[in-house]
């Protein structure tokens, strides 16, 4: 799949989302100051999220609109909690003119039809469904009738929930689909994340698939790489210092840097299946052992385990025809440390 000027999928760069999400704090300066910390850390991408609290919930003191079960924001109400976290949709538009004009990505997760149709008016480069909306099928599709590539996060689902998600986009016309490994945890601890579920992901349902993360640090979006994700998103934040609802799991810009420079060793570093000494190898193969003169030969001399030895360099004959050699005869003189070659064999 393709966003923008890139190329998803194996064999090409992993392609790295910084989640504003709420790390701008209600102010637009900060807002836009974030994509350009993006860019400078080296992402490829930067995610909003659009909605008000009005078109995800409503406001309601009922218990079962309340927030509980040990998160960071328990015993908030969904109406509070979304009324502080939200991107005020004026501001999406400048700050996608912004991000063009630096050269970075910029989409967003639509969690109705008002935002689709909003995000669309900006021609933004992808929809990204979240993990809680993967069991919207008719959101799904709306975002799938866009033709525009679609990434879909599958934190809590099961693979029915997935496999209908997927196939809801593809009937309404979705060509170019990712899913990501998702914990749904805020942080969520590593133990959680099974992020061997990545390559299953992609063999299961024949898409890119990647990873959003919330675990603390660099060292699990760089694991997911290594089995292959070929996208991978992180909350980015100026400051953990500035308190708000995504800053306890965000990492600071000097920390994605970091993320996204291992990201790219480590892409380099997967390679291709090869064996045998590569271009970085070749002089170490004189390093190797081989068989050797260790005590001074004459003519006619028989080959011991004294006089020859296994030993590094390798310049001689390699260490498998030891047993061969043992017991034959040396046709010409044979000073300790000479290679032996099968010239110098009689017989």
């Amino acid at each position: 799949m393709k966003i923008g000027r890139h190329l998803i999928g194996p064999g090409h760069p992993v392609f790295i989302i910084a989640e504003l999400s709420a790390n701008h704090h209600q102010n637009y300066d900060e807002a836009a100051r974030l994509v350009h910390l993006a860019k400078e850390s080296g992402a490829d991408a930067v995610k909003l999220q659009t909605y008000t609290a009005d078109t995800l919930t409503i406001a309601c003191d009922d218990p079962r609109f309340r927030i509980s079960g040990g998160t960071l924001w328990d015993g908030r109400t969904l109406h509070d909690l979304f009324g502080e976290a939200f991107t005020p949709w004026e501001w999406q538009p400048r700050l996608k003119t912004l991000a063009d004009e630096i050269g970075i990505e910029l989409f967003s997760t639509p969690f109705d039809p008002t935002a689709v149709e909003f995000l669309e008016k900006m021609n933004v480069p992808a929809h990204k469904i979240a993990s809680f909306e993967l069991v919207d099928i008719g959101l799904i599709q709306l975002a799938a009738r866009t033709g525009k590539p679609l990434i879909m996060s599958t934190g809590m689902a099961t693979t029915d929930e997935i496999e209908e998600a997927v196939a809801a986009a593809r009937a309404a016309g979705a060509t170019d689909i990712a899913l990501l490994k998702c914990t749904s945890a805020y942080p969520a601890p590593p133990e959680s994340m099974n992020l061997r579920t990545i390559p299953d992901l992609a063999a299961r349902f024949d898409v890119p698939a990647g990873l959003s993360d919330h675990t603390l640090g660099t060292t699990v979006p760089v694991a997911a790489v290594g089995l292959g994700a070929c996208i991978v998103e992180k909350h980015l934040t100026s400051s953990r210092q500035i308190p708000g609802p995504d800053s306890v799991f965000s990492l600071e810009p000097a920390e994605f840097k970091q993320m996204v420079d291992a990201i790219r060793v480590a892409e380099r570093a997967l390679g291709q299946v090869s064996y045998g000494a590569g271009d970085n190898e070749k002089a170490g193969r004189a390093l190797r052992r081989s068989l050797f003169v260790v005590a001074d030969i004459a003519i006619g001399d028989r080959f011991t385990s004294e006089n020859i030895r296994s030993i590094r360099p390798g310049h001689g004959l390699a260490p498998k025809h030891l047993e061969e050699i043992l017991g034959r005869t040396a046709k010409q003189k044979l000073p300790r440390g000479t290679p032996l070659s099968w010239d110098v064999i009689a017989d």
